[in-house]
C-alpha cells in the first residue's frame, strides 16, 4: 500500500524532516535503502549507513543528532525500532486478510464456521472441533477431534493439531508445526519396549508463537503447557509433560526431555538441551548449546555443558585454548623430574 511520509508520520505519532509527500510503497534494511522504501536506524552503530542510504526515508529516535549532511527524509519518533516494528505488522496483517472456505476442505458435520474464517484447500476439520473469531487454517492442516482454536490464530500451510489439544487467542503456527504427537513413552518389557499410551492433551495459552516444523508432544496423563505470550523459533521439540513459563523465548534446536518444568521469561540459546523431570526457575539467560543436567534457581546466566555461569564458563574456555602450551609444560617437567631422579639415584650409588 502506498502512503506518503507525511501520512506515515501521521499515523505513528513522528515529526517529518524533509519534503513529507515523498511517496513510500515499500521498506528495506537501510543499508540496501531504494527509492521508494521506508527504512529505520535504532542503533548508532549502523549511524553511517544514514549518510548514504539510497530509501526514501528514515525512521530515527528523536534524540538522534546527525555529524554530516543527510539526503534522505526523516521521521521522528519516540522508539524507531518498535514502530517499524507495529508498520511491519500492519502491513503483515493486510496481506494476510483472507476471508473464506476454499476448495476442497472437509468440515465435519456439527462444525460451526465463523462467518470471518479462511479454510485453505486440504485442511480437515474432524468432529467436535470448535474454531474461534478471525481463524486463519491455511491449505493442508489437519485439526483432529475435539480441538479447540480461540480467536485470531494462524496456522500455516501444513499444520497438525491432534486430538483434545487446546489453542489460545492470538497464536501464530508456522508450517510444519504439529501439536500433540504422542510422548516418548515406552516400557521395557522382555527385551522389548512397549508402548504406553499417551492419554493426555497439549495446551496452548495465549499470544504464543510457534516456529516451523516446531513439535510438541501431548502428555501421557494431564497437560503439556505452553504458557502465554512464549516465543519458540523453528525445529524446537518439548516432550511429554514440559511445562513452559510466560513469556519465554527459546530459540533454534533447542529440546527439552519429558516433565521438565521451564520458569518464565526465561531466554534459550539455540540447539540447548534440558533433561527430563528438572526445574528451571524464573529470567534466566542459557547461551547457546548448553546442556542443563539438573535444576536451576532464578536470575542466572549459564553456558556450556554441564551450563555454568558465565564467569566459570569463560574460565573453561581459556583453560582449554592454553591445554597445548599447559601439556608441553608438564611434559618439560617430568623430563626434567625424570633426569633429577637419574643424577640422585646415580649419586646415591656412588655412595
Amino acid at each position: 500500500m502506498e502512503m506518503t511520509v507525511g501520512q506515515i508520520a501521521a499515523l505513528v505519532n513522528g515529526i517529518v524532516e524533509g519534503d513529507s509527500n515523498v511517496k513510500i510503497n515499500g521498506y528495506s534494511k537501510i543499508e540496501e535503502g531504494k527509492e521508494g522504501c521506508l527504512t529505520f536506524m535504532a542503533n548508532t552503530k549502523y549511524e553511517h549507513f544514514i549518510y548514504e542510504t539510497q530509501a526514501s526515508a528514515v525512521l530515527v529516535g528523536k534524540d538522534f543528532v546527525a555529524k554530516q549532511p543527510i539526503r534522505t527524509n526523516l521521521i521522528r519518533v519516540d522508539n524507531a525500532y518498535a514502530t517499524i516494528a507495529m508498520l511491519l505488522n500492519m502491513v503483515g496483517s493486510m496481506q494476510q486478510n483472507r476471508r473464506g472456505v476454499e476448495d476442497p476442505v472437509y468440515v465435519s458435520d456439527g462444525v460451526n464456521l465463523p462467518e470471518d474464517i479462511y479454510l485453505g484447500a486440504f485442511t480437515y476439520i474432524s468432529k467436535g472441533a470448535t474454531l474461534g473469531k478471525n481463524v486463519k487454517i491455511y491449505p493442508q492442516c489437519y485439526i483432529g477431534d475435539n480441538v479447540k482454536i480461540g480467536d485470531n490464530v494462524i496456522l500455516y500451510p501444513g499444520v497438525k493439531v491432534y486430538h483434545d489439544c487446546c489453542i489460545g487467542n492470538n497464536c501464530i503456527l508456522h508450517s510444519g508445526v504439529v501439536i500433540g504427537g504422542d510422548g516418548f513413552g515406552f516400557a521395557p518389557e522382555n527385551g522389548e519396549y512397549k508402548k504406553i499410551a499417551q492419554i493426555g492433551n497439549v495446551i496452548i495459552e495465549d499470544n504464543v508463537e510457534i516456529g516451523a516444523n516446531t513439535t510438541i508432544d501431548r502428555a501421557t496423563m494431564g497437560s503439556t503447557v505452553v504458557k502465554k505470550g512464549v516465543k519458540l523459533d523453528n525445529l524446537i521439540q518439548i516432550a511429554h509433560n514440559v511445562e513452559v513459563g510466560e513469556h519465554t523465548v527459546i530459540a533454534a534446536q533447542a529440546g527439552i526431555a519429558g516433565s521438565a518444568k521451564i520458569g518464565s521469561y526465561n531466554m534459550i540459546g539455540g540447539q540447548c538441551g534440558f533433561a527430563g523431570h528438572i526445574n528451571v526457575g524464573d529470567h534466566n539467560s542459557f547461551g547457546a548449546q548448553s546442556g542443563i543436567p539438573k535444576s536451576v534457581g532464578d536470575n542466572n546466566i549459564l553456558m556450556g555443558y554441564p551450563a555454568v555461569n558465565q564467569i566459570d564458563f569463560a574460565r573453561q574456555v581459556a583453560n582449554v585454548k592454553n591445554l597445548s602450551r599447559t601439556n608441553a609444560e608438564l611434559s618439560a617437567l617430568k623430563k626434567q623430574v625424570k633426569e633429577l631422579q637419574e643424577i640422585i639415584e646415580s649419586k646415591i650409588n656412588n655412595i
